[in-house]
């Protein structure tokens, strides 16, 4: 077989917490004037009650709203896939798996968070949210699931993203979301995602009808992305693999990453690596510190791998690994040694997502090459060791979006 689907009774009920599960506590976020813990209250102007629970949460399992799984069943359970003509073309003894994200209404995985997201803002009688994008992909989903539940949503999208992915930008329109470039003030600087959280969190505390709503890093948006490894490990059982001995994502925030691996956390034997660009290499090349998730420092300090706030990653067309920081519960499990990290340059990305391509079919976003290019490593590894390998990894989104990039590299025009 090459593909295990699920009926629509199967998404799960409830999301997987990691926190119990991880090494040590994380460290609290500090507020960004005091440098002292942030309580409810001081997230109260950005986020609903129930987030930021969910933010501070122990609890094992947090059940899932109702109306979001009745969302979520628009497309969920998402296909897993064996790559079997990849694992041919490479002469791999290992078995290559992928969660299919791409067939989400947005086209990524983006809209598992969004959706609870503008339902938990609904249910607080909030009907604006302002928010950033990198590639574009996560001011899509929310303003997806803005139009399902009645939200206005602005979006602030790096400029250099906004020039790149002009259809992007139509996306979100078409579901009725307002985009501008960021930084608003700077109409010269390419902008990072870091600029446009800025942006973003001043509009929110700026306007009282407005709440600020984040696709990545914080824990509540890693919880709501479980439901990715969750479905992946029962559709494993179908498919006859007790467990895959590797987990692979790629890594700008950690939502997809978190997404996929977290439920294998607890499980022995299961390695989990993360992939990002080697122009923005925050777990390989980072420190780990408390740093503000914005240009601005604006918002709390968070104990996390970082390049510094100010910095400003090179213009690649994986927009949404342009991050100086990374998600708190996935600098944890790298710091512990639970969780790898690897760096690629964007031209070897490329030629691993063109060879999915020609070999699967499927064309990825250059967010999702980077995670193809660590998997076609781990196969490669496996034939010269002549050993099997159950390789899983999240195939985040498509890049049907994206060719300009495909152009770039295609006709040799892609800058290292």
């Amino acid at each position: 077989m090459y593909r295990w689907m699920m009926s629509s009774d199967r998404v799960p009920e409830a999301w997987f917490n990691v926190v119990p599960h991880l090494a040590e506590p994380l460290a609290p976020p500090l507020h960004p004037a005091t440098r002292e813990p942030v309580g409810p209250d001081d997230l109260a102007p950005l986020f609903p009650m129930a987030l930021i629970a969910q933010e501070v949460s122990v609890d094992p399992w947090v059940p899932i709203p109702g109306p979001v799984v009745d969302v979520l069943r628009l497309w969920r359970p998402t296909p897993l896939v064996r790559a079997r003509r990849l694992e041919e073309a490479l002469e791999t003894p290992a078995r290559i798996y992928y969660k299919d994200e791409s067939v989400s209404p947005a086209g990524s995985h983006k809209p598992n968070t969004a959706v609870a997201q503008a339902y938990y803002n609904v249910e607080e009688g909030v009907h604006r949210l302002a928010t950033e994008t990198g590639a574009g992909q996560w001011g899509s989903a929310l303003s997806f699931a803005g139009a399902l539940f009645g939200l206005e949503v602005k979006v602030y999208m790096v400029r250099a993203s906004y020039m790149q992915k002009p259809y992007r930008r139509v996306m979100m329109e078409t579901w009725g979301g307002s985009v501008v470039p960021s930084p608003v003030d700077d109409p010269d600087h390419p902008g990072s995602l870091g600029a446009a959280i800025s942006d973003a969190v001043r509009d929110a505390v700026g306007r009282e009808d407005t709440h600020y709503s984040l696709g990545s890093v914080l824990n509540h948006v890693l919880l709501h992305q479980t439901v990715i490894g969750l479905e992946a490990k029962e559709q494993l059982q179908l498919a006859g693999e007790a467990h895959p001995d590797v987990v692979i994502a790629c890594c700008g925030g950690g939502s997809n990453l978190g997404g996929i691996s977290l439920p294998f956390v607890p499980d022995d034997g299961v390695r989990l690596v993360a992939v990002e660009p080697s122009s923005c290499p925050t777990l390989t090349k980072g420190a780990f510190d408390y740093d503000f998730g914005d240009v601005a420092g604006l918002t709390p300090l968070l104990a996390m791998y970082t390049l510094g706030h100010d910095f400003v990653p090179p213009s690649i067309h994986a927009g949404g690994l342009r991050y100086h920081g990374d998600s708190p519960i996935i600098s944890s499990l790298v710091r512990s040694g639970r969780m790898e990290a690897v760096a690629y340059s964007q031209r070897d990305v490329f030629k691993a997502a063109v060879q999915f391509a020609r070999t699967q079919g499927t064309i990825c976003a250059p967010e999702t090459g980077h995670a193809i290019r660590a998997v076609i490593d781990e196969a490669l590894a496996a034939r010269e060791a002549g050993e099997e390998r159950v390789i899983l990894f999240d195939y985040s989104g498509h890049g049907l979006l994206d060719l300009s990039a495909y152009d770039d590299y295609l006709n040799d025009r892609l800058i290292d």
